[in-house]
């Protein structure tokens, strides 16, 4: 009992508002068990991130491919590091093929543990010459989601994450066999109660190991048109009542899809993640207005991704202005999804190019 009340009294500390978790204190203190491990990276990580968001205008970040990356956006200046679902399964799948992502995470944990250890290592050489200039210990936001599993699965990549360091997890709504990059065509909803089962799960896991973890909810309803299975009145409005020849159901998508899905996990995640199909700052305000009537405050991510056709929907003057717009909306986040990828794939064809034509003389021309 002596350790229920202090959880008790957490909860209802202001960094919890508007939380709801599906279990008691009780619950919690019977499956931590009396072997207790601190995540100190984790705690350190989540921390520190929960407090860039509440303090900045908004934390933008990119995605890091490689370790090499990561050193190199804490080197400029960036204050959060992205760890994108489908790079790391496009460049190393299970089935050994290079190709976009099908549910197939090959050690993502161990990709934010090697990308804290370098962070660590670049912290304490710094420090060691007396320059503590660079701040290097960049909270990390991990894609946890792997589309399979169903709760036991979020539940144990949860933990995974946490044993490895990262401050923030996120879960999409999709369907495990269609899955793909949120931003893309094609996707297949999960019904909305799966996707709250995950989250709560994913909240347990965090909880049992006494780390507060910043929990993403991404929804793809925005532009998803079918779903796998009506198991819940949350989702009726949206049935259209037809099926695709794979037996899918079909659904209405849009920002109202995409609200109301938000809308349902706001009491289970810290944050919101509303993925689209193209930038649209009127449908980004449309979502954080009507979240915001419910859950004032709650934190909103943006994907700015290089995939959208800027160009075809936004003038120049508009590109740069968006992210300070999409800020006073209430995206705190705002995340560059592929920028790892993308970076790779500028830099290797010119170098390779110059190589190929020039030799190595072409390692020292300069531009």
């Amino acid at each position: 009992m002596s350790r229920i009340v202090p959880l008790e009294i957490g909860w209802n500390s202001p960094r919890w508002i508007g939380i709801t978790r599906a279990y008691q204190a009780k619950d919690l203190e019977r499956l931590r068990g009396t072997a207790r491990v601190e995540h100190s990276l984790a705690r350190a990580g989540s921390e520190k991130l929960w407090r860039l968001l509440h303090r900045e205008e908004y934390v933008p970040a990119l995605s890091a491919l490689t370790v090499d990356q990561a050193l190199e956006m804490a080197r400029a200046g960036l204050k959060a590091i992205y760890l994108s679902g489908p790079q790391l399964p496009a460049q190393t799948r299970l089935d050994g093929q290079i190709s976009p992502e099908l549910s197939l995470h090959p050690g993502k944990n161990d990709a934010v543990r090697s990308i804290n250890d370098a962070l660590m290592r670049a912290a304490k050489a710094a420090h060691a010459d007396s320059d503590d200039s660079t701040d290097w210990m960049l909270p990390i936001v991990a894609d946890a989601e792997a589309g399979f599993g169903g709760v036991l699965n979020a539940f144990e990549r949860t933990k995974s994450m946490i044993e490895a360091g990262a401050a923030a997890v996120c879960f999409e709504d999709q369907l495990s066999s269609a899955r793909k990059c949120g931003h893309m065509g094609g996707n297949v909803l999960a019904p909305t109660r799966k996707a709250i089962h995950k989250l709560i799960a994913a909240r347990l896991a965090a909880d049992i190991l006494d780390v507060p973890t910043i929990l993403i909810a991404a929804t793809c309803a925005s532009g998803a048109e079918l779903m796998c299975s009506d198991c819940g009145p949350e989702d009726t409005d949206f049935l259209t009542g037809e099926r695709s020849r794979e037996g899918f159901l079909a659904v209405r998508s849009g920002t109202d899809a995409a609200i109301a899905r938000g809308l349902a996990y706001a009491p289970y995640a810290d944050m919101l993640w509303c993925e689209t199909c193209e930038p649209n700052l009127g449908e980004a305000r449309k979502f954080a207005k009507a979240i915001h009537a419910e859950f004032p405050g709650k934190l909103l991510a943006y994907n700015c991704s290089p995939s959208f056709h800027w160009q075809s929907t936004m003038n120049e003057w508009e590109i740069s202005q968006l992210q300070r717009q999409l800020a006073a909306a209430g995206y705190r986040f705002q995340l560059v999804t592929p920028a790892g990828f993308q970076a790779a794939n500028l830099t290797q064809p010119e170098f390779a190019g110059a190589y190929a034509g020039s030799g190595h003389a072409s390692q020292f021309a300069t531009a």
